[in-house]
Formats: C-alpha cells, sequence, structure tokens
C-alpha cells in the first residue's frame, strides 16, 4: 500500500489534551457530588469502511463516535455510566446518575481502583497510531481490485465481497490516585470472501491482512487471489469415518486454542471456581518445550498498549515458562479475590506469544504423518469448566506428510488439559495479524467424529 499517510493526526480530529481535561473534569465531579473516588475514560474514534460485491459497491460508511464513562466509589460501593455527550450538563447528569446507582448498591471488600503505586508512571511511544488518508474512491478502487482478482479463477462463482477499512482511534483514561494518560492508535483492513463451485461441490473461504501501517497491509491482487485459492482448493470435501488421529491447527485459527487456556486462568474463571485449571499455579499445563509470553510494547503490534484499562502500567511477562504456568490473568477486582495483585491485565492480554519451535509448516506436516489439518472452526463446544471440547471442523487429510484431499462435516473433541499437554510441536510459521502470536500447534491424538 503507498497511499498511507504520516503519523501526524488530522487536525479536525479532538487532540489527547482535549480528552484529558474531560477526563479531569468529570473526576472533579465526582468528588463535588460526594464520591471517595472515580475513573473515568473518554475515547473518540473515526474512520472509513467500503464493500464492494461483484463489482458494485455495496456499502460505504463514514463513522465518527466519540463517549466517556465514569465509576465513582462511595468507600466500596460502585456506579458506573456512560454518555456519548461530552458537554458540561451531559458530565454532571452522567456522574450523578453513577452517583445514584453507588449509593444503592451493597459494598463489595474487593471493590475499588487498582493500587496507586501500581499506575503507569510513564506513557512509552508504542508507535500505533498511522492516520491513512484515503478517499472513499480510493477505497473502492482498492476493493474492487481485490475482489476482481479473486474472481478471475473461473471457478468462483459469487462472492461475499472485497472490503477495505481505515480506523483511528484516541482513548483517554484517569482516575482520582492522579493518573491521567491516553494514545492515539489505528488499524487498517482489506479483505475478500468468495465463493468457488466445482460439479456439484460449493465452498467458501476468505483472506485478509490487517495493520496499524496502511502500507504494511499485503497487496490488494494478492489478498483476492489468496481468498480464491483457499476456497478452490476445498471443492470436493470428503467426510471421514470415526477415529483418532493427530491433529494439526494451522496458524491462523490456534489463537483460539490458545484463547480457551487464557480464559482458563483470567481471574474472574478462577475465583468463581468455574476453570479446569484452578489451583494449578506452579504445576506443568504444557510440555516442558513451551513458552507462552505477553510482550506489550512491541513496536506497531496490534495487542500493544502502555497501561491497561484501570491505568496500571503492562510489562512483559512470562505466563508459562518451562511447561510450568507461572501466573494467572488478573484485574485488581480478580486478584483481590483471590488474594493476589494485579497482573496489568484489566482488558485482556497484550500481544499473547508462543515461542515458535524449528519446524516450518511443511515439517509440521511431516511430522503429523497421517492425520487432519484443520483450517476452519465452527460452533462453541468449549467447556471451560471441566475441559470438554468439541467443535465442528474442516480443513484436509493428510497421509505421509502430504494433503490428500479437503474434509468437511466433520467434529474433533477432546479434552483442553490433555490437549494443551499433548502439543507436540509450534510451527515458525507464526500469524501476526492479532493479539495471539503463534505458529501452527500439532496435537499428538484428537477423535474425529464423521460418519
Amino acid at each position: 500500500m503507498n497511499s498511507a499517510a504520516t503519523q501526524s493526526v488530522p487536525e479536525t480530529y479532538p487532540n489527547q489534551s482535549e480528552l484529558e481535561g474531560v477526563v479531569a473534569a468529570i473526576l472533579a465531579e465526582a468528588r463535588k457530588q460526594g464520591a471517595s473516588s472515580a475513573e473515568a475514560g473518554v475515547s473518540f474514534e473515526a474512520g472509513l469502511s467500503v464493500t464492494v460485491r461483484l463489482g458494485e459497491v455495496e456499502t460505504l460508511e463514514y463513522h465518527r463516535d466519540r463517549g466517556l464513562g465514569v465509576t465513582v466509589y462511595f468507600g466500596q460501593r460502585k456506579g458506573s455510566a456512560s454518555t456519548s455527550d461530552l458537554g458540561h450538563e451531559a458530565i454532571q447528569a452522567t456522574v450523578r446518575a453513577a452517583c445514584g446507582i453507588a449509593r444503592y448498591t451493597a459494598a463489595d471488600d474487593c471493590a475499588g481502583l487498582a493500587d496507586p503505586v501500581l499506575m503507569a508512571a510513564l506513557v512509552p511511544d508504542l508507535d500505533l497510531c498511522y492516520p491513512w488518508d484515503i478517499a472513499a474512491e480510493q477505497a473502492i478502487e482498492l476493493a474492487t481490485t481485490c475482489e476482481d482478482a479473486a474472481r478471475a479463477d473461473p471457478r468462483i462463482s459469487n462472492s461475499e465481497g472485497g472490503s477495505v477499512s481505515s480506523h483511528l482511534g484516541l482513548r483517554v483514561y484517569g482516575n482520582t490516585h492522579g493518573f491521567s494518560g491516553g494514545y492515539y492508535s489505528t488499524r487498517h483492513s482489506l479483505s475478500c470472501a468468495v465463493i468457488g463451485v466445482q460439479d456439484e461441490s460449493m465452498q467458501r473461504d476468505y483472506w485478509y491482512t490487517v495493520a496499524r501501517d496502511a502500507r504494511e497491509l499485503e497487496d490488494a491482487v494478492a489478498v483476492g487471489r489468496r481468498a480464491a485459492e483457499r476456497t478452490v482448493r476445498r471443492l470436493g470435501a470428503r467426510r471421514l469415518s470415526t477415529r483418532k488421529v493427530p491433529v494439526l491447527y494451522a496458524a491462523e485459527i490456534a489463537g483460539g486454542l490458545l484463547g480457551h487456556f487464557i480464559g482458563a486462568i483470567r481471574g474472574g474463571s478462577l475465583y468463581r471456581k468455574s476453570s479446569f485449571l484452578l489451583d494449578h499455579l506452579g504445576k506443568p499445563v504444557f510440555p516442558d518445550f513451551v513458552r507462552i509470553h505477553e510482550q506489550p510494547h512491541l513496536k506497531k503490534a496490534l495487542g500493544s498498549a502502555p497501561f491497561d484499562s484501570e491505568g496500571v502500567a503492562t510489562q512483559a511477562r512470562d505466563i508459562v515458562r518451562g511447561g510450568i504456568l507461572q501466573g494467572y490473568v488478573l484485574d485488581s477486582y480478580s486478584a483481590r479475590k483471590l488474594g493476589m495483585q494485579t497482573t496489568g491485565n484489566a482488558g485482556g492480554v497484550h500481544n499473547l506469544t508462543i515461542d515458535p519451535g524449528p519446524d516450518d509448516f511443511a515439517a509440521l506436516l511431516k511430522k503429523l504423518g497421517t492425520g487432519l489439518l484443520v483450517t476452519e472452526l465452527m460452533g462453541q463446544g468449549v467447556n471451560i469448566v471441566t475441559g470438554d471440547y468439541s467443535r465442528g471442523a474442516a480443513g484436509f487429510w493428510v497421509e505421509n506428510g502430504e494433503i490428500q484431499y479437503p474434509v468437511e462435516e466433520i467434529t474433533i473433541a477432546g479434552n483442553l488439559r490433555d490437549m494443551l499437554l499433548n502439543i507436540a510441536a509450534v510451527g515458525n510459521d507464526v500469524e501476526l495479524r492479532g493479539n495471539t502470536r503463534t505458529g501452527s500447534l500439532l496435537i499428538e491424538e484428537m477423535t474425529i467424529a464423521g460418519e
């Protein structure tokens, strides 16, 4: 992409100091109305999104939103309210609503702001803002070029469209500890989804590219061609009989498996005693070659953040080292419920990374030998309480390390505790298009339910 702008934010957008002033006004009003402590966040978002389908513009949207949220505490009684109006009278009314709620709620020993000593002392520049000065006409042209590249294959019979989106946001957070901080961020994407037909087989697939800086997006033609290739390779898919085999999760879906793991060590699941990894701190949960860690300060990365949604400084840390669970994922409330300290994860993890092994994708197929390559998952059959896992899947049957044919209408099942412990390899084909960075994951054995 060569139409990306510089890092300067357009003058028509609010600057950070303006929103910091709004946050200060909210906190002052909360104090005035009797709150013992308070926190507030103000956000601004703007962007453009375009979808072209079958060569015609299907949607063209400009969006520009702003809003504020405030939480007040009267001792350990809590109330929250929000509005999209940043005017003085609206601020007064919103704070009044939050205070009214707090006065009628029960006290909670664990409620309150995060500890003041944990606030981010500095807000490092993580290189997250690259506004894209793209006109609607340019976005339409890019989306059309992407879709045309996909439709060039004669087996592509229909399209869900080529899409371009550009987003710029600014969020400022502050609390009565004296913390105030904010930063701009951008996120741009280009995608295409198409439908292929061959004989009586019909399949759908897609591809996309996303980046903070539009100059780092994949070429529109390449995205369209990849969407078509992924679609037509699925034509003629078969079903499988029920069996137990090794399973290779392709990198683009492997992050979901790690997401289930994070869900099981999240504070809310733990203090409610609703996790299959309850009381596993210091115990093996992966093979000993696995390291999983957070990297919140990576430049330009999609999951980077200098502080969490409570103002707590983010920091690099190991969650799993040598296969052993080193720490949980906690905000201040869940940490207090567990008698622990927040890990700076209010709002989620930041650039969750599983260190890759030496094998590329082809080498992982060789290690798989005969088994299933999964490229798509369907359904929500995951029980974090028990670890039971059962999901619809599609992908490819592999024999002797070579892909043989596409498969569909199957279910893969196991238990997450066993699946995580039985990871045999982590690929070096690392997926970077999101907050979780992982290569393909090879699991020694799962049950396939088919015909």
